[in-house]
């Protein structure tokens, strides 16, 4: 039998989106405006920011703890991405998979990796 793997709605999507951020933000007391930035382009942010973003990666197990990039983990997840975000998601993995390039701070590791995300396609950058 084959298996069927449905994926997430938008609305799903951003409700887990939003589960990371809170969770995440809490934990490094990182200013909400920081993270804002970080949505608008911006991605001059304090190390509060780099550090929410290794949490929300490693929220879903996509930063090895030598603080390179899970790509197996990120692409076993891609398919649960609702339709309209799936394939930019697929290339903008393959383009910023060796983008973590501080390895001996994983705040900036992830930062480096999610900057990367964000600007192969910041319209369809969904990372909390």
């Amino acid at each position: 039998m084959a298996s069927y793997h449905k994926s997430m709605t938008e609305k799903q999507m951003w409700a887990a989106v939003k589960l990371a951020r809170n969770t995440c933000q809490n934990k490094h007391k990182t200013p909400p405006a920081e993270i804002d930035k970080m949505h608008q382009g911006d991605w001059n942010v304090d190390h509060s920011a780099m550090c929410y973003m290794h949490c929300a990666l490693n929220m879903y197990k996509l930063m090895y703890p030598n603080n390179t990039f899970n790509l197996e983990a990120s692409l076993k997840q891609t398919p649960q991405l609702p339709d309209s975000f799936r394939k930019s998601a697929e290339t903008c993995i393959f383009n910023c998979k060796d983008e973590a390039k501080t390895l001996d701070d994983k705040c900036v590791a992830a930062y480096e990796l999610t900057k990367c995300m964000y600007f192969c396609n910041p319209e369809k950058y969904f990372l909390p």
